[in-house]
């Protein structure tokens, strides 16, 4: 259980109200920014127009920066199955890594120890279901990559805290391209710009090629994930 006490408060002015809309989704960011201090300051500066509720630093520090009960400003314009946008119904969380543009890199043990119990409080308290743990280019495909191909995200699934790729008994059911971005949009994605959809989706579940191609393995993949009893919406 994380306890509240193991937080640094660092208070950013940039929130406003939920308009009694509950929490269903948590999404995970990278800062994308050159440095830790940088992006603690844009997350904190009236003029960004951005804030987060938790940043998790490379040394595993962790930052509440506003109040859950508030909205962040952290998803922009935003969509997964069937909600948008997504700051009224959603924690975000910021992790410190200097993205794509700043030399991305692998995300370190430090941090992800921080991060995990982190996460695992938030999921339990708002019963988040695994497939409404997210990144950010997965509720918005055609501008974000975060937090990216390096995520660890399969550690989160192990513990039932984010959807596992599946892996055992992969059936390609030879959808067409067509066909294969019906039953995307049928899992959460915004499927308006194909190609970035499948690269996001790429990038979550199969991250060692994103090539934007509906290949076979591609539609076994997401097959199985919507096979999985998981994926079903919460009751």
């Amino acid at each position: 259980m994380f306890e509240p006490g193991d937080m640094i408060d660092a208070p950013s002015p940039n929130f406003d109200e939920r308009d009694g809309a509950a929490v269903s989704i948590l999404v995970l960011h990278y800062t994308g920014m050159q440095d830790a201090a940088l992006a603690i300051e844009r997350l904190r500066d009236p003029s960004s127009k951005v804030s987060c509720h938790y940043l998790v630093t490379e040394d595993g520090a962790v930052l509440r920066m506003v109040d859950e009960s508030k909205r962040a400003w952290h998803a922009g314009a935003s969509f997964w199955r069937g909600l948008s946008p997504l700051n009224a119904v959603s924690i975000g969380i910021e992790i410190v890594n200097p993205g794509h543009e700043f030399g991305y890199r692998p995300f370190p043990e430090q941090q992800m120890d921080a991060l995990i119990p982190l996460v695992a409080d938030i999921v339990k308290r708002y019963k988040i279901i695994p497939p409404n743990v997210v990144g950010h280019s997965d509720i918005a495909p055609a501008r974000k990559q975060d937090p990216g191909e390096l995520f660890d995200w399969a550690r989160l699934a192990k513990l039932g805290l984010a959807m596992p790729r599946p892996t055992a008994n992969l059936i390609d059911p030879h959808w067409t391209d067509g066909g294969f971005l019906l039953a995307l949009e049928r899992y959460g994605y915004d499927v308006r710009k194909p190609r970035d959809a499948v690269v996001a989706f790429q990038r979550r579940f199969r991250p060692e090629l994103l090539d934007g191609v509906i290949d076979g393995e591609t539609r076994a993949i997401l097959l199985g994930l919507l096979l999985d009893r998981r994926s079903a919406p919460a009751t």
